[in-house]
Order: structure tokens, then sequence, then C-alpha cells
């Protein structure tokens, strides 16, 4: 794996069909890469995996290259049958979902999951 600029984090965290990634700081070219990584490794060690969760709470930036990540880790999840999930989108990535007209790939977090 490659080692990300400090501004930047990334911790996973499993439990029973579900997988989350909490990401933290700037989501671009330096960064885009090790989170699609990442999404895979989840795909493959754990094959029962039903969703997969990116949360979204603590990103302060999101580029080009960042919204290209978020479509790979689409395309993987879709072509695994696991939901993808973007939880806690703060306000600015959510004005790029909408601009970018790729909102509707992105599952919407359930409240209920989120709670536990």
């Amino acid at each position: 794996m490659t080692s990300l600029p400090s501004s930047f984090t990334l911790t996973v965290e499993t439990r029973r069909g579900s997988a989350c990634l909490h990401l933290a700081g700037d989501l671009d070219h330096n960064t885009g890469d090790t989170v699609v990584e990442q999404a895979e490794r989840c795909l493959t060690e754990h094959p029962g995996l039903c969703d997969l969760r990116l949360d979204c709470a603590d990103l302060t930036f999101c580029d080009s290259v960042g919204i290209s990540s978020l479509l790979m880790i689409h395309r993987k999840t879709t072509a695994h049958s696991v939901r993808l999930h973007l939880d806690n989108q703060p306000p600015f990535l959510r004005r790029l979902l909408d601009i970018t007209g790729i909102r509707r790939f992105f599952t919407q977090p359930q409240i209920a999951q989120q709670a536990e």
C-alpha cells in the first residue's frame, strides 16, 4: 500500500456482512488509488459482504480523481453484487455528486444502520 499524505486517513471497520471505510481529509490524486485498493481488498477478503459503506463525515475535499475513484468502487461493488453507501456526505460532496449527475449511483444511507 502506498504511503498516504498526513492530511488523509483511512480506517476500515468490518462486521457481519458489512465493511466501512472511514475517510478523513482529501480524496484526491494522492489518495484515490489507495481508497480503491482498500475497497477491492474488502471485496476479496470478505466474500459474504452485502454492504460496503464509505463514511465521508470527515472528508474535506474531493477532486476529479476522487470522483473517478468513487465510480471505480461503484463498478467493483456492482460486479460483486455488493451495495455501496456513501454515508455522512458533507454538503460539498453532495453538490459534486449532483453536478456530475452520479448521485443516483450511490445507495442512500439507512438511518437505522447508522444508529447501531
